[in-house]
């Protein structure tokens, strides 16, 4: 299995709720280390590179109005299969139809409002970690 790292945002409704410390400790229960950690501010330059491939789409705008709506947390977060781990952990996508015990059935409302989005592939977390940290904001330990 391969060391991979992987780009977690919690999204508004995840610091709204107060979820950001339990669903951290749900990965790291699961063995995966911090390699970075920060709150940002989503502005529209940021938002329309991350959302590029639904730009054309009709709720693109209130993607943008939600995901801007509050600072987000943005985690790097390192592990054995992480990415293909911590998608499982989430759930899918559709909170609506994510099975209990997963973290977006526990905690999700809907395809929008579901706390984390997450890398899909080992090509795009690191394309999306570039995107959220800079190289000295990824440690070591």
């Amino acid at each position: 299995m391969a060391i991979e790292t992987t780009l977690i945002l919690f999204k508004p409704d995840a610091v709204e709720k107060k979820l950001v410390g339990t669903v951290l400790a749900r990965f790291q229960a699961e063995g995966f280390a911090v390699r970075g950690i920060k709150m940002i501010q989503l502005d529209n330059e940021i938002l329309d590179e991350h959302y590029a491939h639904i730009s054309d789409l009709p709720f693109f705008p209130r993607i943008k109005a939600f995901m801007s709506r509050t600072p987000v947390i943005a985690l790097a977060l390192e592990g054995e299969s992480v990415i293909t781990k911590v998608r499982d952990l989430l759930g899918p996508t559709d909170s609506e139809k994510a099975p209990e015990g997963t973290i977006r059935g526990d905690f999700g409302e809907n395809m929008m409002i579901n706390v984390c989005h997450a890398s899909d592939s080992p090509e795009n977390a690191a394309i999306e970690i570039n995107r959220f940290f800079k190289s000295c904001e990824i440690l070591s330990y």
